[in-house]
């Protein structure tokens, strides 16, 4: 009986720890991933945004037509952010987190508000897929995919992914 209490006891240890050790990872990601992507976005901020990409950035377009690396993506956004005055939100939610020590997986579904709040609000959708690698300790996107899926992601894909925080998910 001690043995069995026992091993309950690692077992539960065990995954206690788990549980811990991914949501200190997620959060690392959130805080220098998704957090910083959606100041960049809303403050038309190419340069933060570029920081956020590995320098062999594999960038596939979302109409699935083009593959960029980092140079031309982020020169893509500093011609557009630079030509625009529009305000925009982005926001994320998941649909799968995964990761080892040094590399993500994540999926999942984003908003783009284009005039948030006003009558002339505009909202996107997409379905997101990217990779990430931890370089000098640090997350970078290494791999970004995202596609409207012909115009059937939308606010109820949206909403039954899961929240950014909502760690035990994964």
């Amino acid at each position: 009986m001690r043995k069995l209490n026992l091993f309950i006891l690692i077992c539960v240890f065990g995954i206690s720890l788990s549980y811990s050790q991914n949501e200190e990872t997620l959060k690392a990601i959130d805080n220098q991933i998704w957090k910083p992507f959606t100041i960049a976005f809303e403050t038309h901020n190419y340069s933060l945004f570029g920081k956020l990409h590995t320098d062999d950035l594999v960038r596939i377009s979302g109409d699935g037509k083009r593959v960029q690396g980092k140079e031309t993506y982020i020169a893509g956004y500093k011609e557009r952010w630079n030509n625009s005055s529009s305000k925009q939100t982005i926001s994320f939610r998941f649909l799968e987190r995964l990761h080892d020590d040094n590399a993500a997986s994540e999926r999942g579904i984003y908003k783009l508000s284009l005039n948030p709040n006003t009558e002339q609000e505009q909202n996107y959708y997409g379905k997101f897929h990217v990779i990430l690698r931890q370089v000098n300790g640090v997350w970078k996107i290494a791999v970004d995919y995202d596609s409207s899926e012909g115009n059937t992601i939308n606010q109820d894909s949206y909403n039954k992914a899961f929240a950014i925080d909502d760690y035990d998910k994964y």
